[in-house]
């Protein structure tokens, strides 16, 4: 298949189920995750953007378990047609409030008596051939995501549920490759344990366990620990697309990183060259760290309405909207920052 895919899905169980199976199958594919409303058409033009900077001529965007309102669904058909490269446009889906739209347009296929995992793996199955480990994998996610409770892999899609939905240690904002990585690898070592006795119990047990697995590649430390090092390194790693500046003071801006105090001040220690660290959140709060360079009360008292300590604070951004994709969130930050500077 000459074509390169890029695979929008939801960010739940299914969802992410539904990239597993395409990544069994291609190998040319980039994946990005949405919940539903504007979100959604963030995404989709992100994916229309990357598109059109590609050298690349061909393309598959490929839509799975999320539903589209008829505005959407014209909206994303009108745009692909006016596209200078050759794309095809599928969405897979299960959710009856789509039936609306699987009426009026071809290219997107429901049926609600499967979950968007089960069409995605029957569909390419089809076309190219069944995998006995996928489909086993396929039928826990199915059983639990349309609630079959009287399947045997029902408590097994419930633990795989959790796994997923409490997959908060990499932001999806900020690291979207690394977050699929990390659901990937969460659901891929939960496959280990399907074969055991008591499945769901013994795999239930091993959650921590699987976790840490991920983020431990020399010596074993505290699961806290541990994903503070992952994010600092992957922080470290982008600090200048992530670098902004007040007055003469060089910070760097996370979006929901959580365990700020701790990732703040580790993110600081690692690199000396930076003088501030920003959080804010969906909530439109904001949280500073510093090491002693520069006194963050002041900053959030300036552009927050904050306050606090020299080298711990916090604010509210009143004007801050949130917003799905970092560079848009970064640069509504910076035009605050700047506007009340």
């Amino acid at each position: 298949m000459n074509y390169k895919m890029h695979h929008l899905s939801h960010t739940d169980l299914d969802g992410y189920s539904c990239q597993m199976v395409s990544a069994h199958y291609f190998e040319s594919i980039d994946f990005y995750n949405s919940n539903y409303g504007k979100e959604i058409n963030e995404c989709f033009n992100q994916i229309l953007d990357n598109i059109q900077n590609s050298s690349l001529l061909k393309h598959v965007i490929l839509i799975t378990d999320l539903n589209l309102t008829m505005e959407q669904a014209k909206e994303f058909e009108s745009k692909v047609n006016i596209c200078d490269k050759e794309v095809m446009l599928l969405l897979l889906d299960h959710h009856k409030t789509g039936q609306e739209c699987a009426d009026a347009f071809e290219w997107y296929a429901l049926d609600s008596s499967r979950c968007a995992t089960k069409i995605t793996y029957d569909f390419f199955a089809a076309i190219f051939e069944a995998d006995e480990k996928l489909g086993k994998f396929v039928d826990v996610v199915n059983a639990v995501d349309i609630w079959l409770e009287d399947k045997p892999e029902f408590e097994l899609g419930k633990v795989c549920m959790g796994l997923v939905s409490g997959a908060r240690e990499v932001n999806k904002i900020m690291f979207p490759n690394e977050n699929t990585k990390y659901i990937f690898s969460l659901l891929q070592q939960a496959q280990e344990f399907f074969t055991c006795k008591d499945a769901p119990i013994v795999l239930d047990d091993n959650t921590h366990a699987i976790k840490k697995k991920f983020f431990k590649h020399t010596k074993n430390d505290t699961l806290s620990n541990l994903v503070s090092k992952y994010n600092v390194d992957l922080l470290t790693q982008n600090k200048d697309k992530m670098q902004i500046s007040y007055k003469d003071y060089k910070g760097i801006l996370t979006y929901n990183i959580g365990n700020v105090s701790v990732i703040g001040n580790d993110f600081l220690n690692a690199n000396p060259d930076f003088d501030f660290f920003m959080d804010v959140t969906s909530k439109k709060t904001i949280s500073l760290r510093s090491n002693g360079k520069v006194d963050v009360s002041k900053i959030a008292a300036q552009i927050g309405n904050g306050g606090g300590h020299h080298n711990a604070s916090g604010g509210l951004l009143s004007n801050f909207k949130d917003a799905f994709i970092y560079d848009n969130i970064k640069n509504q930050v910076i035009t605050i920052m700047a506007n009340k500077g």
